[in-house]
């Protein structure tokens, strides 16, 4: 492949032609009044001041069309797309297919994201890829438009023809959509779905699940940044735009795995500190505003000899320099020797959210958490579990905000569900079976994969009470090191294939939620060994199979 983009041709600017056919407009409206003269026309000198006055004008004038001219070019190179050749193509592709422009937009914050984290990363416009360059990409990111009645951008209507009309091989590609759309219309995010579509028919393998934007919503757009950081391994990305939180209590925190070999889990509860009603549904996120601990900070400022008291300005409001510095990313110091308070605090960039699935109901009282406390190889605490699981003090206020997820909502109604997941995973298919159980719904099958069973199995209790009850009709449970060879959730639900194919043939609905690596592409390809991918895909189309999936 020698160029994905290549430089646009030149034409003529018809600017350049309307100007012209402005100035032959005057001239000949000149001529022509000039013959209703009633003297002949003579000539006059203007005098010297006026000439100069004239002069000037015309230079101000040609001064102003010189400067909008520069302008113009200057942006013209800051839009142009980088040039992709073969010996300098990079392991990421951004394709974007836009009709208003936004679309193109996030296209170029997601592939800034990409370079800023270290990855080499092109940029191109959809239409002006076929499968054959794509499929020289291990990862691709696409950022699409939906237009009218579900149709495709323009700028994107000739790859519909020439490359979506048929499958292409893109056996060694994994790739992410972000849909955008508006779900006034019936056709909601319809060309990033049939991209999707096309795009496993093709072979591809997705990196997560596809991302739709109803009218710039800021909570998926921020969901998109999350994996961007994620698949970056730079998860202190500044988000896009900051969730407005609010101040929840830190009720409760219960370590649920001692003992075992895995990193720690912990069960956590948090109300409003407003005393506000809870309100949310099970499949729903939670969106945490991590800090840093005291700690860190007070290290920090001693490092600078500067003191954390001092009050600032930030975004309107006014604070103690060390309280902003808990919620933002801590600048190298030697970067920022000898600035004052406020220059620093200027500088300073938030830390970005973390996502979280709610393992809980409201009716439980609080808002329940199930979170594996992670550390870096130099022994720091990751800043949205550090802060969860060890920094923050009980009683503490926590920023938080809830972000609705309507495809991973329970069922309305009675039909059979398989709730698939592992390690804390296990929280999103907790709030699904209380939402499941509370409405007396008990055609339930729960596969659950961990470590150990001894020491690994979250909400033991209640589980083992759900079963004995007759609450959840199945448990099938995976404990990868419990024996000598090591078996995954994927696996066992491979061993019940024909269980699998009468359950969704009687009408059930299949819940994934936990680790996307491993876990969700290895259930995804026992459940097209069940039954087929062309099912698989109507059911997702049905919202009878849904993903939770990080």
């Amino acid at each position: 492949m020698s160029s994905v983009a290549t430089a646009p041709r030149r034409r003529f600017d018809l600017g350049v032609l309307g100007n012209l056919l402005v100035v032959l407009a005057l001239v000949a409206l000149a001529i022509g009044l000039s013959q209703w003269q009633a003297e002949p026309l003579r000539w006059s000198f203007p005098g010297r001041g006026r000439v100069w006055a004239a002069g000037a004008v015309a230079a101000l004038y040609a001064g102003f069309v010189a400067a909008i001219a520069v302008s113009r070019t200057r942006r013209a190179r800051a839009q142009a797309l980088p040039a992709i050749t073969a010996q300098q193509r990079g392991d990421w592709l951004v394709a974007f297919a836009s009709q208003t422009g936004f679309a193109e937009q996030l296209a170029r914050r997601s592939y800034e994201a990409l370079r800023d984290a270290g990855l080499h990363a092109d940029l191109a416009v959809l239409g002006s890829l076929d499968a054959a360059q794509l499929a020289q990409y291990p990862r691709v990111l696409f950022v699409v438009s939906t237009t009218g009645e579900g149709d495709a951008p323009d700028s994107a209507a000739g790859f519909v023809r020439r490359v979506m009309a048929q499958a292409g091989e893109l056996s060694a590609t994994r790739y992410g959509v972000l849909a955008l759309g508006d779900r006034e219309y019936t056709e909601y995010c319809a060309f990033g779905h049939r991209l999707d579509h096309w795009l496993r028919h093709s072979g591809a393998q997705s990196l997560f699940d596809l991302v739709e934007v109803d009218n710039s919503e800021p909570g998926a757009l921020r969901h998109w940044q999350h994996h961007l950081g994620l698949l970056a391994g730079h998860t202190e990305l500044p988000d896009w735009s900051a969730p407005s939180y609010r101040p929840w209590r830190l009720q409760e925190r219960l370590l649920s795995n001692p003992g075992s070999v895995g990193g720690p889990v912990f069960r956590l509860g948090l109300v409003p500190a407003d005393g506000d009603a809870l309100d949310w549904r099970a499949g729903d996120i939670a969106e945490i505003g991590p800090r840093n601990s005291a700690a860190d900070v007070a290290q920090w400022l001693a490092t600078l000899s500067l003191d954390g008291a001092e009050i600032v300005r930030h975004e309107d409001a006014q604070e103690p320099l060390s309280a902003l510095l808990s919620r933002s990313r801590l600048p190298d110091p030697n970067a920022v020797r000898g600035q004052g308070a406020q220059a620093i605090a200027d500088a300073l960039k938030l830390l970005s959210h973390r996502e979280y699935s709610i393992a809980s109901v409201p009716a439980d009282g609080s808002l329940q958490l199930l979170v594996r406390q992670m550390r870096y190889e130099d022994g720091r605490y990751g800043s949205g579990s550090g802060w969860l699981t060890e920094h923050a003090a009980m009683g503490t206020a926590i920023d938080l905000r809830i972000r609705s997820n309507p495809s991973f909502h329970a069922p309305s109604d009675a039909r059979p569900v398989l709730l698939i997941g592992n390690g804390t995973g296990l929280a999103g298919l907790r709030a699904l079976l209380k939402t499941r159980i509370a409405a007396g719904h008990r055609r339930n099958w729960l596969l659950f994969g961990e470590r150990n069973a001894a020491c690994d199995l979250h909400y033991r209790a209640e589980l083992d009470a759900w079963q004995a009850d007759g609450a959840i009709e199945r448990v099938d449970y995976a404990f990868s090191r419990d024996g000598e060879s090591r078996t995954y959730v994927q696996d066992v639900l491979r061993k019940h294939l024909d269980a699998v194919r009468e359950w969704i043939a009687q009408g059930a609905a299949v819940y994934v939620c936990g680790s996307l690596e491993g876990m969700a592409p290895g259930v995804e390809a026992v459940l097209h060994e069940a039954v087929g991918v062309e099912t698989l895909e109507t059911m997702a189309a049905n919202g009878r199979y849904r993903r939770d999936v990080y």
